[in-house]
Parts: C-alpha cells; sequence; structure tokens
C-alpha cells in the first residue's frame, strides 16, 4: 500500500470520527437523516438527492464533490433503509 493510499484512508477515518461525534452530540441527526433517506432511496439519484436534503435541514454539510466519507455515509444510510423494508 503506498503512502498517498495509507493518507487517503486515514483521511477518510478522521472524517468519518468527526461525523460520528457530530451524530453522537447531535443525536437528532440520525432519524433526521433515515427520514431523508427513507425519501428519496430508491430514486434513480438517491445519493444527490439525501445529500442535498441533509444539507438543506441539518448542521451535515455535504458537498457536490463528495468525498469518500461522504459517498460511505449516503451509501450506510441508504443500506439501512433498504435493510429495514426486507424486514417488513
Amino acid at each position: 500500500m503506498s503512502i498517498a493510499e495509507i493518507k487517503n484512508k486515514e483521511r477518510v477515518i478522521n472524517e468519518l470520527l468527526r461525523f460520528i461525534r457530530k451524530v453522537l452530540v447531535e443525536p437528532e441527526i440520525s432519524e433526521t437523516a433515515l427520514e431523508i433517506a427513507r425519501k428519496h432511496f430508491n430514486e434513480k439519484n438517491a445519493q444527490l438527492l439525501i445529500a442535498e436534503e441533509l444539507t438543506s435541514t441539518t448542521n451535515v454539510k455535504i458537498p457536490l464533490e463528495q468525498s469518500d466519507a461522504d459517498r460511505l455515509f449516503l451509501e450506510l444510510l441508504i443500506d439501512v433503509v433498504r435493510d429495514e423494508k426486507a424486514l417488513y
């Protein structure tokens, strides 16, 4: 693994840690994020739509040019909602 790959993984991990800290301090973000994901998860541009609505309604800011951590978070939200739907 190259130094650049290691640095990128560190950056992603640090970004995810900052986000998790934000969610722990403001737990309503989690429920809001899931509600937004439930609304958009089946749409063609689900990740973009979820990111835009999260950015406009919460303290979570996901830019148009998403980082690896942003994409991981959005994929996780969609996976959680799909798992919920599969249970019912």
